[in-house]
């Protein structure tokens, strides 16, 4: 049982940290508050707007392609949040959950990479895990919700493969925050009828 802590936002990232530990993934709707995520969804739109979203590789190094059938987003990844309040909330947000989870479970998560993500409407990703086949440093999956005003018949949903289980399905809506341990679970995007927005990314160990 996690240690108690004051405050909201520690009772959210208590929730998740329990979750993960429990079952190896968490679902925490409303893990941040509306204006925060709607402050990084105008953040996200202003970067599209300007052209600074770029396809999304499957791969890396020599070996990275673009194959938009496969993984279709567009995402620009995050850097320094700087002056930016709502960039500086999420980081403070994920730095809780960093934490927390070395804190509680030992993880040794030393780092956060992280992008913008859009998937425009049809655009899906293909069914994978977030692990390179040479390198085991990513070990937590983070997946935060920019949309606003998302409805059952938009899609996009994220579908968590669980062995010899049902399969977890989660609608994108704005302040949803889905965690999961990145060597354990297959997952993919479904398309949406609408533009799908997201922060994505990874709590990494040292390599």
């Amino acid at each position: 049982m996690l240690a108690a802590h004051d405050g909201a936002r520690d009772d959210r990232v208590a929730v998740v940290v329990e979750a993960v530990d429990a079952r190896g993934y968490a679902v925490a709707p409303r893990f941040l508050d509306a204006r925060t995520v709607a402050g990084l969804r105008a953040r996200a739109l202003s970067l599209e707007a300007d052209g600074l979203l770029a396809p999304a590789g499957i791969g890396r190094g020599p070996q990275r392609i673009e194959r938009a059938a496969i993984r279709g987003d567009r995402i620009r990844w995050l850097g320094d949040p700087g002056n930016d309040a709502v960039e500086k909330s999420l980081h403070e947000a994920l730095e809780a959950l960093r934490l927390a989870f070395n804190r509680e479970l030992a993880l040794g998560l030393f780092e956060f990479e992280g992008h913008y993500a859009l998937y425009a409407p049809g655009a899906g990703y293909a069914r994978h895990r977030d692990r390179f086949h040479d390198d085991d440093a990513r070990l937590l999956s983070v997946v935060l919700y920019l949309n606003g005003r998302w409805r059952a018949h938009d899609g996009g949903l994220l579908r968590l493969h669980r062995e010899n289980d049902r399969a977890v399905d989660v609608l994108p809506i704005g302040g949803t925050l889905v965690a999961f341990l990145a060597d354990r679970f297959e997952h993919e995007v479904l398309p949406a009828r609408r533009s799908r927005l997201s922060v994505t990314g990874w709590f990494r160990r040292r390599a």
